[in-house]
C-alpha cells in the first residue's frame, strides 16, 4: 500500500469523524458516570451491516441467520454482529438499516453501514467487483439527510414523532465506526474530496474499531496466491497481515491527532485486530474447534468457494440442490462463511472490548462519552 494512498482512506475517515461535533458548544469531560447514549449511529462494511446491501441489493439468504434469528435479518452472520452487541449491553433496540423502508423504527438511531463498504469510492460495480457502491462518503451524505429531514417530518405527523429520532439524540448517540477491511482487500484507492462531517453534524462520542486480520480470512487464503513461507504459525497469510497492522498505525496516529483538532470529542480507538487475532491464533483455548475454514460454504480446503457461496445452490437434472450448507454447531466456529464471523465469535470478541481493555484510552463502553 503506498504511503500517499493510505493518506487518502484516513483522510476520508478523519473528516467524516470531524464534522460530527462542530454544531456543539458543551464538551465532554472526564467522569466516572456511566453514559445515556440514546441510540447508536453506525458507518461501516459488513462486519456492522444489519439489513442496508439486503435492503438495496436483495435479502441475504438462508441459512444466514439461523441461530438467533432463526431467519434471514440481513446479516451476513448466522446470527448477531457485534454492533448487535453493543446495542444489547447499552439496553438499546437493534439498529435498523437507513435503507430498510420496510418496518424499521429510528427512534434509537440508524445504522448506514453495508456490506461491501469501502472508505474510498470504488470504480466498479457491485456485481463486477464485490464492493458496494454506498461507500463511507455516501454513508455520511444519507447521515446528513436523514438528520436533516427527520426533524422537518417530526413536525408535521405524530406518526412520525414515533418512529424518527427527538433532535437530542444526535448529541446524545454513540458514533460507531467498522470500516476500512474492503479498502485493504480492494486492492486499489481512489481520491475524494468531502467536506468536514459527522462532526458538524452534533456528533460527541465516537468508538472507533480498527481493521482486523484480513490473512486470517477463507477468502483471501483461497482466492490469492500465498506462499508457505508467508503463512504464519496461526496459519494465516502474514503479508496481508502486515498490511492490516500498518493501517492500524497509521489510523491510530490519525485518532491521536483527532483529538487534539476536535477537543469536544471523547474518541475511543478499539484495537480489534489484536482481540480477532488471539480467537484466531488459540482458537482451541478459547473453546472453538474451527479457526480458519468456513463453517458454511462449499468445497476446498477452507470450505470456500467464490462461485458458490454460503446458502449456494447448484442444479443437479434440472433440479436446485443446496450445497453451500452450514456446519453442524456454528458455536464452535469462528469464521461463519469465508469472510465474515460467527455470532460465536462475534459475541467473543464484544465480549473482549466491551470493558475497554483494548481500548486507547482505556475505556469501557458504558464510559465512551467522557473524555480521558
Amino acid at each position: 500500500m503506498e504511503p500517499h494512498s493510505l493518506r487518502l482512506v484516513m483522510y476520508g475517515l478523519a473528516v467524516v469523524v470531524a464534522s460530527a461535533i462542530l454544531l456543539l458548544q458543551n464538551p465532554v469531560v472526564a467522569s466516572t458516570h456511566e453514559c445515556d447514549f440514546g441510540g447508536i449511529f453506525n458507518f461501516g462494511d459488513s462486519n456492522s451491516d444489519t439489513g442496508g446491501l439486503s435492503a438495496a441489493f436483495g435479502q441475504a439468504q438462508s441459512p444466514h441467520g439461523e441461530s438467533f434469528f432463526h431467519a434471514p435479518a440481513g446479516r451476513y452472520c448466522d446470527g448477531r454482529l457485534v454492533i448487535d452487541f453493543i446495542a444489547e449491553s447499552l439496553g438499546l433496540p437493534y439498529l435498523n438499516a437507513y435503507l430498510d423502508a420496510v418496518g424499521s423504527n429510528f427512534t434509537h438511531g440508524a445504522n448506514f453501514a453495508t456490506a461491501g463498504s469501502t472508505i474510498r469510492p470504488q470504480n466498479t460495480t457491485l456485481h463486477q467487483s464485490g464492493f458496494s457502491p454506498i461507500s463511507l462518503n455516501v454513508q455520511w451524505y444519507q447521515f446528513n439527510d436523514f438528520h436533516r429531514r427527520t426533524q422537518i417530518f417530526r413536525q408535521k405527523e405524530r406518526i412520525f414523532q414515533e418512529l424518527l429520532p427527538k433532535p437530542e439524540l444526535f448529541s446524545r448517540a454513540l458514533y460507531t465506526f467498522d470500516i476500512a477491511q474492503n479498502d485493504l482487500t480492494a486492492g486499489y484507492f481512489l481520491n475524494m474530496s468531502t467536506d468536514q462531517y459527522i462532526y458538524g453534524q452534533g456528533g460527541r462520542s465516537f468508538w472507533i474499531h480498527n481493521t482486523a486480520p484480513v490473512g486470517c480470512l477463507p477468502y483471501i487464503l483461497d482466492r490469492l496466491k500465498i506462499t508457505a513461507a508467508q503463512v504464519d504459525k496461526a496459519g494465516c497469510a502474514a503479508p496481508f497481515n502486515d498490511v492490516a497492522q500498518y493501517f492500524n498505525r497509521k489510523l491510530k496516529e490519525v485518532v491521536v491527532q483527532l483529538r487534539k483538532d476536535l477537543p469536544l470529542a471523547a474518541i475511543t480507538y478499539v484495537d480489534v485486530y489484536s482481540v480477532k487475532y488471539s480467537l484466531i491464533s488459540q482458537a482451541r483455548k478459547h473453546g472453538f474447534k474451527e479457526s480458519l475454514r468456513a463453517c458454511c460454504g462449499h468445497g476446498g480446503k477452507y470450505n470456500y468457494n467464490m462461485h458458490i457461496g454460503c446458502g449456494g445452490k447448484i442444479k443437479v437434472h434440472g433440479k436446485e440442490v443446496l450445497v453451500g450448507k452450514a456446519c453442524e454447531d456454528p458455536s464452535v466456529w469462528i469464521n461463519w462463511d469465508g469472510v465474515h464471523y460467527t455470532e460465536a465469535a462475534n459475541k467473543w470478541v464484544f465480549d473482549h472490548i466491551v470493558g475497554g481493555s483494548f481500548s486507547d484510552p482505556p475505556t469501557p463502553l458504558k464510559l465512551a462519552c467522557h473524555r480521558h
